[in-house]
């Protein structure tokens, strides 16, 4: 099979990523207003690892890591950046979160520039200018303002997703996918776990509904909350698997291009879910973040082929 067959195959895994994920995203604010954002890791830890262990046994997948420092402080930096991402989806619209979750090619960037001395040229400069300026424009006023922890929190979790990617490639070399997908997870479920703890050790006030996601700690759910969250773990699994499999057929700055479909995928869910649609500043500003990260992409191709 050609390369170009090869990219073409990596877009439909690509896609069928984006659009699990964008589906069962949306649902995390029926989760919200039932339980907690602790509980919900910690449950769906428990539910994604049964359903590895099960995989891992019929298909011979890897899971014991081979570096356990290096996995361990990846699956923690990623597992914070997970936490972050998912509160914030009690609050903002999937394609918003989804959108500063995907300024992680600029922190990358900016880390390996400021924290590891890496150059990077004008290109780069530019990409890093205009994604910024994307990511402002589909956060809002709020973000501008500062008067909103909501409105943040997605450019926060894309900072710690930055820092977990290179954390892969310096600390993780030579790992499975399904060690660092089951780190991850394991990751969330300790923290999630933490969550419980501390609540109900020292509980808080707890408003109703999808605003209380933070503050509340355990609670007898309903069937509604196991069914969403099993979904959620399912679709995580099959989402990263999909993932997986297109950055082992295609070139990896191909993959990171065709990721950022997951943007308008969660937007279309969120319409089709909820018949909320993006302004016109925020759909400006999402472009502006995937022409970002395909500058960066293709400097970053271009300068391996000239290598």
């Amino acid at each position: 099979m050609g390369n170009s067959d090869r990219t073409l195959a990596a877009a439909g895994f690509i896609f069928v990523y984006a659009m699990v994920i964008g589906f069962t995203d949306n649902y995390v604010r029926v989760i919200a207003s039932e339980v907690g954002l602790w509980q919900f890791h910690f449950t769906r830890t428990c539910m994604a690892m049964v359903l590895l262990g099960v995989a891992s046994y019929a298909l011979g997948f890897r899971v014991r890591p081979k570096r356990w420092a290096g996995v361990a402080g990846r699956s923690a930096i990623h597992g914070l950046a997970m936490l972050i991402y998912f509160g914030a989806l009690a609050f903002l619209d999937v394609a918003l979160v989804a959108a500063g979750l995907f300024s992680a090619p600029i922190w990358v960037l900016l880390i390996s520039r400021f924290v590891y001395g890496h150059r990077f040229g004008p290109v780069q400069v530019v990409a890093v200018v205009l994604g910024f300026a994307g990511v402002i424009l589909v956060l809002g006023p709020e973000a501008m303002a500062g008067a909103s922890l909501p409105a943040v929190l997605p450019v926060l979790a894309g900072a710690m997703y930055a820092m977990g990617n290179i954390a892969t490639r310096e600390w993780c070399e030579g790992e499975e996918a399904a060690t660092l997908t089951a780190g991850f997870f394991v990751a969330l479920g300790v923290l999630g776990a933490i969550g419980m703890a501390v609540l109900t050790l020292a509980p808080m006030a707890v408003p109703e509904g999808t605003a209380g996601f933070l503050q509340r700690g355990p609670v007898a759910p309903s069937g509604t909350f196991y069914f969403w969250t099993f979904v959620q773990a399912t679709g995580s699994l099959v989402g990263v698997g999909m993932m997986i499999r297109a950055y082992q057929i295609t070139d990896a700055a191909k993959a990171s291009v065709l990721e950022y479909v997951i943007l308008p995928a969660s937007a279309f869910w969120t319409f089709v879910l909820w018949g909320t649609g993006l302004a016109p500043l925020a759909a400006s500003g999402m472009v502006m973040i995937v022409a970002a990260g395909t500058l960066i992409a293709f400097r970053g191709r271009v300068e391996e082929v000239g290598a």
